[in-house]
């Protein structure tokens, strides 16, 4: 039985103007995403990929066609409305890791939580603590990141997405910076997201082996889709 779209893009189109210069990463895209699938988005550079991934995180915003996340639409929303959505259903993971260097692994996984004014302390360290746990860094979290090896950096980035329980995580070449070794049990867990924890991930990376860890790859061209694969992952 074919699990509900999470993420219904329809029709999306991104253009960005300078002067007499019109660039247009996105053109008449569609695309339904299951909840609960990781998907892997793949192409050249200048293909549309990362331009997709930030529509569907909500950090910009298509120049026409609807994009729906669960029962919102969030292509109508203000940029306000879109940061308090982000607030809580979308964790966003990056290649770089984007940590805070002078605050431990607890403190960087609960900035996003610093923003909502409806959870107490105490509640605050019981998400922070479910999040460490999941990511496998229970005692780690006093550790600041020069403390900690790249991988570790990457699951504490990966706590800090998953911290407010968001249904929805984008990441953005999650092991472009890492080993092979740590590369594979980053990817390891983005799996155990979906499987075990039923997040919804939409991931950009140009290696194909971690694009093959993921339940299904899309290859995009000059704005469209051109290709869609099964991958290894579950």
């Amino acid at each position: 039985m074919n699990k509900e779209a999470l993420i219904r893009c329809r029709k999306l189109t991104k253009v960005y103007r300078k002067g007499r210069i019109e660039v247009v990463p996105l053109k008449d895209l569609s695309l339904d995403v299951p909840q609960g699938e990781f998907l892997a988005l793949m192409g050249p550079s200048g293909s549309g990929k990362t331009t997709l991934l930030n529509l569907i995180a909500g950090i910009d915003r298509p120049t026409s066609g609807e994009l729906w996340i669960g029962e919102e639409e969030i292509s109508g929303m203000s940029r306000a409305q879109l940061t308090r959505w982000r607030a809580t259903e979308c964790g966003y993971i990056f290649q770089l890791y984007h940590l805070v260097p002078i605050l431990s692994a607890y403190e960087n996984v609960e900035l996003p939580l610093l923003l909502r004014k409806d959870l107490s302390k105490a509640e605050r360290r019981m998400k922070i603590e479910a999040a460490l746990d999941i990511v496998g860094l229970s005692d780690r979290g006093d550790h600041r990141p020069a403390e900690l090896s790249g991988g570790q950096e990457q699951r504490v980035a990966i706590a800090r997405a998953l911290v407010g329980d968001p249904s929805l995580l984008v990441a953005d070449e999650p092991t472009g910076d890492l080993d092979r070794e740590s590369a594979d049990s980053i990817l390891s867990l983005l799996r155990d997201l979906t499987g075990e924890h039923g997040k919804t991930i939409v991931m950009v990376t140009h290696d194909a082996k971690a694009a093959a860890a993921a339940s299904r790859t899309l290859h995009l061209e000059k704005g469209q889709l051109v290709e869609s694969l099964e991958g290894g992952g579950k």
